[in-house]
């Protein structure tokens, strides 16, 4: 079942320059700073309410965020939903037909239990993060 928006995802060139704008502009503080090697990111969480924005910046000029962000620019990169049960809905959306990036789950920020929907279907990058 999926819970909640667990996460907005933004890619962004430059990490510290962009945590600025929600600390200092904004007010809000930063959770934990990480680098996902698995995904060729460092990632700053930044909680609002009950969801949190995630700022991601490429390690590598080949990394997923790199190339998001040469094709699109920087700004949302998908939308994250909460699920207790990340294996359930991948199932349910194979069952459904819908097209995933990932078949299984893999690790993300925090530890997390992550599998991404392709953005064909919905019309934008989903991630499933399991809570």
């Amino acid at each position: 079942m999926i819970a909640k928006i667990d996460h907005i995802g933004i890619a962004v060139n430059n990490l510290e320059e962009a945590i600025k704008v929600y600390t200092e502009a904004l007010g809000l503080k930063v959770e934990d700073i990480e680098t996902v090697e698995e995904q060729s990111a460092k990632v700053a969480m930044i909680p609002v309410g009950e969801s949190r924005i995630e700022l991601l910046e490429s390690t590598s000029p080949e990394g997923p965020i790199a190339k998001h962000i040469e094709r699109r620019g920087e700004g949302l990169h998908h939308i994250a939903l909460g699920t207790d049960n990340i294996e359930d809905i991948l199932s349910d959306l194979k069952e459904h037909g819908v097209r995933l990036v990932d078949e299984e789950p893999r690790i993300g920020a925090g530890g997390s239990r992550i599998a991404f929907i392709h953005p064909k279907g919905p019309k934008a990058l989903i991630e499933l993060v399991e809570q």
